[in-house]
């Protein structure tokens, strides 16, 4: 690292990757050279999970390092409190230059309406939702209305062939996203000071398009079938028969509702939109090096949650806490402390990222902080035994996504090579309480569901007293206590 005192921070993130949509996790599938790249240069963390499966709440936790139940944005269409404080705010009161490009989602924007603000820190503040949402303060619109106004309109039509997701490269969200990120770099920030930018990308998000030319790429025929059986969701919580036959709580199409070919060619359309990230990335990289910041800049790459892509019989995302749902890519880079090419197994979250930043700008912890800051972890000075860090993770969904009725809630524990999910019945919800345990050492796939087994009754029973422990640790007991009565 140069003399520079404190590094320039990049965030790179995507929506709706799941952590196996990734060359250097071992996908001889996918074609992801850059981000492969960026493995090689830094670390990647093969066990990285988010705090819930949808949007809002895992960027509420990602924001604040903070679990669910503690931020209170449990679902998406809630919005952030306004006394729950989020580390860019931090790093802007030391002097980071902040910017934000693409997709916030803490707080509602449902109908058109302009995501609320919070006390964010962003100086720049380059907000898009989806790329479809019709609302003034989308730049990316304004944008596309200014530059390539017949695709802007052609876009808008519900009628005409062309949608914003296989719109031409050069007018699409995710080539906008790299733009403005690469804008920010070149002459947008305030080069006296240290910078925090995060490019928000919406891609590969559903619906599963994209242009032409990263169509090509794929043959849909050649990409392996999804992961499950029909008969898996037998020995499965009820729950999944009923996201399979319609996702979203009945408002999108569900796996059963999809051809085999249609789900093959949706897996293409997937690929081809990291493809298409992939590319981008790679020129922010090289745009780095260009302007000699490459060797200041802690570059992250990482997602907010997965998706199910036809896996266990189920598509898009909801109450699932399968790893394709709540595990996620984590790839950093830091020349000159973080050694090249390392691959770390242990349990990490998305708790951890705010303060790890805040760690590397030499900024004490957020008073309610949650998570733990992952540079000790890289440094070798603690081990996940226990003793140092934690040896767990935790994953909570609260009618998160589209709300089912009766609601459904979900909390997952992953701890050593078990995981288990309790889906939760009175007086949460009128839905049994049944749940879910996973041997990943034995069943990486998670496809023996060994819940009901007597065999493991001792091992699920122990994982639920550990979840109960975790549950009471992870309360928000932030009020500092001013004496004894």
């Amino acid at each position: 690292m140069s003399e520079q005192r404190r590094p320039n921070i990049l965030l790179l993130c995507t929506d709706q990757q799941r952590y196996d949509a990734l060359g250097a996790q071992g996908n001889e599938h996918i074609a992801t050279p850059n981000l492969d790249r960026l493995a090689r240069q830094g670390v990647r963390f093969d066990n990285c999970y988010v705090q819930n499966p949808v949007c809002a709440p895992s960027r509420a936790s990602l924001m604040t390092s903070r679990y669910v139940h503690a931020h209170g944005l449990w679902a998406n269409g809630v919005s952030l409190p306004d006394t729950e404080r989020i580390f860019t705010r931090d790093l802007a009161d030391a002097g980071y230059d902040c910017g934000l490009v693409g997709k916030f989602h803490l707080a509602p924007c449902i109908g058109g309406r302009e995501e609320k603000r919070h006390d964010d820190g962003f100086r720049v503040f380059r907000w898009a939702h989806d790329p479809g949402h019709d609302s003034q303060a989308n730049q990316y619109h304004r944008w596309l209305e200014e530059k390539f106004p017949r695709w802007y309109d052609e876009a808008r039509d519900p009628a005409s062939p062309v949608q914003f997701g296989n719109l031409p490269v050069e007018a699409h969200l995710t080539r906008w996203t790299a733009e403005e990120t690469i804008g920010f770099l070149r002459d947008g920030r305030d080069e006296s000071t240290p910078f925090f930018c995060v490019a928000n990308f919406y891609d590969p998000h559903h619906p599963f398009e994209a242009p032409p030319e990263y169509l090509d790429r794929y043959d849909a025929e050649t990409l392996p079938e999804p992961v499950g059986s029909p008969d898996e969701l037998d020995s499965k919580p009820a729950i999944y028969t009923e996201a399979s036959k319609r996702s979203y709580a009945g408002h999108a199409r569900g796996f059963a509702e999809y051809t085999p070919d249609e789900v093959q060619r949706a897996k293409a359309a997937y690929y081809a939109m990291v493809s298409f990230i992939d590319d981008e990335v790679g020129r922010i990289l090289d745009v780095l090096d260009e302007l000699g910041l490459s060797d200041d800049t802690i570059v992250v790459f990482t997602s907010d949650h997965g998706e199910m892509l036809g896996d266990h019989q189920l598509m898009l995302k909801g109450p699932m806490m399968f790893d394709c749902a709540v595990r996620v890519p984590l790839l950093m880079r830091w020349p000159g402390v973080v050694e090249p090419g390392v691959v770390r197994d242990e349990l990490v979250q998305w708790i951890d990222l705010a303060p790890t930043f805040l760690e590397a700008a030499g900024l004490p912890p957020m008073p309610a902080q949650q998570g733990q800051s992952l540079l000790p972890l890289i440094r070798g000075e603690v081990v996940a035994d226990g003793i140092g860090f934690r040896d767990w993770a935790l994953s909570e969904h609260r009618n998160s996504s589209h709300p089912y009725d009766p609601p459904v809630s979900t909390t997952m524990l992953r701890h050593d090579r078990w995981k288990v999910v309790v889906h939760h019945g009175a007086p949460v919800t009128s839905r049994d309480r049944t749940g879910e345990l996973y041997d990943l050492l034995a069943d990486p796939d998670e496809l023996v569901n060994l819940w009901d087994d007597p065999a493991h009754t001792h091992v699920r029973l122990t994982l639920q007293e550990k979840l109960l422990d975790v549950l009471v640790a992870t309360e928000d007991r932030s009020q500092p206590r001013e004496g004894y009565w």
